[in-house]
């Protein structure tokens, strides 16, 4: 099963989205957003910009396989 953008308001009028893979965990969580236009442009935004996004690794500690 594919992963998927889930659109919410919450209580105080914002929107936010957050991604959730296809078993279920949650991958990432948006900043609120005025609109519910402006939170799907930020949907929109990772769709294009993720597919060649490349990762910066400030981390401490070094990745051990």
């Amino acid at each position: 099963m594919a992963g998927r953008f889930i659109i919410s308001k919450d209580k105080g009028g914002v929107f936010r989205f957050k991604l959730v893979a296809g078993n279920g965990q949650t991958l990432a969580v948006s900043d609120g957003y005025a609109s519910k236009a402006a939170c799907v442009n930020g949907v929109e935004a990772v769709r294009r910009h993720a597919v060649d996004a490349r990762i910066d690794d400030s981390a401490l500690e070094p990745l051990r396989l």
